[in-house]
C-alpha cells in the first residue's frame, strides 16, 4: 500500500531480460515493495548504488514500460504509522492513459489524459486518481478522460515538467471506485450520471 507521495526520483541504469536496475538513495531490504512510476514491484536484488525490480509479463503487458529510459518515480511502501499525505494507493495499474493537452495556467499547468473508455466509470470529479504513482485530484471529466492541475510544488517533486504531449502515463483509480463499482455490477454503458437517477428513486 502506498501514500500516491513520490519520495524519490530515480535513474534508470538498465532495464533488460525483464529486470529494472535503478540508481537510488533509498535503500530497501531484499523482497521489499516499491511503487516504481506507481506500479508495485519486488526488489529482487541490492547494489551498492541502488536496487533491482523483476517485471512479470502480467506487469509489461500493462505498463508504460518505455518510459524506463532516464528517470522513474518512486516510492517505498507505507507502514502503519505512515501518515496519509495522499490518498491509499495500492500500485495496481488498470491502464495507461494518453496525455492529449497541456495549458499552462497562472499558478500551474493543466494536464488532460485520455483514458480507455473501460475505466472512465472508476473516474469522479474531485475524486483521486494516481498518474504514475502521483496521487492528484480529477478536476474535470471530459468525453474520453480527465483533467488534472498540477501545482507548482508537484512540478518540483516529481517528473511532470518533462511529460509532453503524446507520452503514456500509468493510471490507477481510487480503490474504493474499484470495489463499488464491482459491487454494484458496473458495466460499460452504465454511467455514474445512470447510477445517481437510481439512487433518487430510493
Amino acid at each position: 500500500m502506498f501514500n500516491g507521495l513520490i519520495r524519490e526520483i530515480a535513474e534508470v541504469v538498465s532495464y533488460q531480460n525483464n529486470i529494472l536496475r535503478l540508481r537510488a538513495k533509498h535503500k530497501p531490504q531484499h523482497g521489499d515493495s516499491i511503487a516504481v512510476n506507481g506500479a508495485c514491484l519486488s526488489v529482487i536484488e541490492l547494489h551498492d548504488d541502488g536496487f533491482s525490480v523483476e517485471l512479470s509479463l502480467e506487469s509489461r503487458t500493462h505498463l508504460a514500460t518505455e518510459n524506463f529510459t532516464n528517470k522513474v518515480h518512486i516510492e517505498p511502501a507505507m507502514t502503519l504509522q505512515t501518515r496519509i499525505d495522499g490518498h491509499l494507493v495500492q500500485g495496481h495499474i488498470d491502464a495507461i492513459g494518453e496525455i492529449t493537452q497541456i495549458q499552462k495556467k497562472e499558478n500551474g499547468v493543466d494536464i488532460y489524459i485520455k483514458l480507455p473508455r473501460e475505466i472512465m466509470h472508476l473516474m469522479a470529479q474531485k475524486g483521486s486518481v494516481c498518474v504514475d504513482g502521483v496521487s492528484l485530484t480529477i478536476n474535470e471529466i471530459t468525453k474520453d478522460g480527465i483533467r488534472l492541475t498540477i501545482i507548482p510544488i508537484t512540478f518540483k517533486e516529481s517528473l511532470f515538467a518533462e511529460y509532453k504531449i503524446g507520452q503514456r502515463v500509468n493510471i490507477e483509480s481510487d480503490l474504493l471506485a474499484r470495489y463499488v463499482a464491482r459491487q454494484l455490477g458496473f458495466k460499460q454503458e452504465l454511467t455514474w450520471e445512470t447510477a445517481e437517477r437510481f439512487l433518487s428513486l430510493y
